[in-house]
């Protein structure tokens, strides 16, 4: 790890006096890692104070953003951790008077959870708190609800909405009604070129290929909801704009701010010709873009890669971006051109071609059904398995989700990928309580995944499963050890990586095994998620039955293959 730093344990402490060194109207507080306006009038004099922040690591952001106009106060925790809750009230009680605060957060359960146990403190000491949630990143859609989407980049614009209306003398009611308003019309994605290395961590948090890229990731160093190959930078902005139209509903005739974000090692260069591109996609959809704004606005330490943020704009929210701001990080005026000076006379860039893949022969067909028989024959041991550790409907609910499978149409069979996507769909329907979900949203990203291959090898089977299993651990944040099906799931991955040469039925079976073996292994944890957590050690002698049933269909599948071969 080569970074400018002393000990990694102070880095954020040594950065925000950096910051307050240069920053004339910014200063910090004595105990906590608050950055706040210098000079702030008299307590009764205050107007609303709006406050926001989370880890580290997101430079400028979000001291950058603390100044007349914006932020009253920016509250960082370590890198890529939300800052406490004590941390939260104390930025509350040095900023807010008798007008309130507004907290604006992004959709991290750690923020949600500090910022909004500071809120109640708060209010318990009689300031009035209000909080403006930032969901905007749509790469989540159909992975998770919007609800659980993730706050990134489009938080600068709730940041500068807000800030202008508290400003402008607005009451706290009117503030946090604007920047929710905002917040609900904001759609972000990004992408990165590589990953960064948390101080602490001295590593980076994943590895990608000399060709490799993440699609639509968040801002605290993760992987990305897929992993593809890269492209011009052209085909990558329209797959972006593609996705936040659909889902913010953009249309002819609609009026839009874009923000063009880079993650924190993309140079000026790349960021305006993605600029450039994201202002012509905009325009060919019959969109008014009113202002954009291209720099390094919210980052996640030293990634490559960028986001764009699209705010759809309602009738007055113009005058809010307009007014001034002393925030050193808010990048100017935004205003652009209608057009180019000089506009080239070529025909638009056609999009990438669609990926075409062969029908589903009768083999994946024969391998599927040979897992939906397995779950089916154990239904006993599962619901026996499942009595014993949790409510006892895991046999039941296998056995939907095979019947469902059989009773796909015809259609589901006609790509490998189709089918991978009409059973995640069949199982989240049929499948009640948490199994269903958690297949669906695994199979969901691996489908995905296959979509884009044009013609599909044994190796993108292996992504996809890494892909699909990475999705469960997303989803229920559960880790190897945990006792939960991933303890079945990580090893039979990890085997897969690592039987690369030899053939698919070896690598399957040696797969199975891996799985089977995690799956035993989880007779001797002690369950920290789900409702087996609540027994605790009394749950251990038996072995869980989500790993179980994963050690089931995964031999069912080996099986299959083998006898296919």
């Amino acid at each position: 790890m080569k970074k400018l730093i002393n000990d990694p344990r102070n880095v954020v402490r040594e950065m925000l006096e950096g910051i307050a060194d240069l920053t004339p109207h910014l200063a910090l507080l004595d105990t906590e890692n608050v950055a706040l306006r210098a000079g702030l009038p008299a307590v009764a004099e205050r107007p609303v104070a709006v406050i926001s922040g989370g880890g580290a690591g997101h430079e400028p952001a979000h001291a950058g953003y603390v100044g007349p106009g914006m932020l009253s106060a920016a509250v960082t925790g370590d890198v890529f951790t939300s800052p406490s809750s004590d941390a939260v009230l104390a930025a509350i009680r040095a900023t807010a008077g008798p007008a309130g605060a507004l907290l604006i957060i992004k959709n991290y359960t750690g923020d949600r959870l500090n910022f909004g146990i500071a809120a109640e403190l708060a209010r318990a000491e009689g300031i009035p708190v209000e909080i403006a949630v930032v969901a905007d990143d749509v790469a989540l859609a159909g992975v998770v609800a919007p609800e659980r989407r993730r706050g990134i980049a489009g938080t600068v614009l709730v940041h500068k909405i807000a800030g202008a209306a508290a400003a402008a003398g607005l009451p706290l009611a009117v503030v946090s009604v604007k920047a929710r308003s905002a917040a609900a019309r904001i759609g972000t994605m990004g992408v990165a070129l590589g990953a960064c290395t948390v101080p602490t961590a001295g590593k980076p948090g994943f590895t990608l290929g000399e060709r490799e890229i993440e699609l639509g990731l968040g801002i605290h160093g993760e992987k990305g909801v897929a992993r593809g190959e890269i492209r011009p930078a052209n085909e990558l902005v329209e797959q972006m704009i593609a996705r936040i139209a659909e889902e913010c509903g953009l249309q002819t005739g609609d009026r839009v701010a874009l923000l063009v974000n880079g993650l924190g090692a993309t140079p000026p260069l790349e960021l305006a010709i993605v600029a450039r591109h994201a202002l012509a996609v905009l325009r060919q959809r019959g969109i008014t873009i009113e202002r954009a704004w291209n720099d390094n606005l919210l980052t996640a330490l030293e990634m490559p890669g960028c986001s764009l943020s699209v705010l759809k704009l309602d009738g007055n929210e113009l005058q809010f971006l307009d007014a001034p701001t002393e925030a050193s990080a808010w990048p100017g005026s935004g205003h652009i051109p209608a057009s180019r000076s000089i506009v080239a006379a070529t025909a638009p860039i056609a999009g990438p071609a669609e990926t075409h893949l062969d029908a589903a022969d009768s083999s994946l067909r024969g391998i599927i059904m040979a897992a939906a028989d397995a779950l089916e024959a154990a239904e006993v041991q599962l619901t026996d398995l499942d009595s014993k550790a949790g409510d006892g409907d895991l046999g039941a609910s296998m056995v939907r989700g095979a019947q469902a499978v059989r009773a796909l149409p015809e259609s589901a069979w006609s790509s490998p990928s189709r089918a991978i996507l009409d059973i995640s769909t069949a199982l989240r329907r049929a499948i009640a309580g948490s199994s269903g979900p958690f297949y669906a949203i695994a199979l969901a990203r691996a489908g995905r995944h296959l979509a884009q291959q044009r013609k599909l090898t044994a190796e993108n089977w292996v992504e996809a499963f890494e892909l699909a299993v990475a999705a469960v651990t997303e989803a229920g944040g559960a880790r190897p050890g945990d006792r939960t099906m991933v303890d079945a799931l990580e090893p039979a991955v990890r085997s897969l990586k690592s039987t690369a040469g030899l053939p698919p039925r070896e690598r399957c079976s040696l797969s199975a095994d891996a799985a089977a073996a995690g799956a035993e292994a989880t007779a001797s944890m002690s369950p920290r998620l789900g409702r087996a957590s609540y027994l605790g050690d009394r749950a251990i002698g038996t072995p869980d039955g989500g790993a179980v049933a994963v050690a089931i269909w995964m031999r069912a599948i080996a099986q299959a293959i083998s006898n296919q071969a």
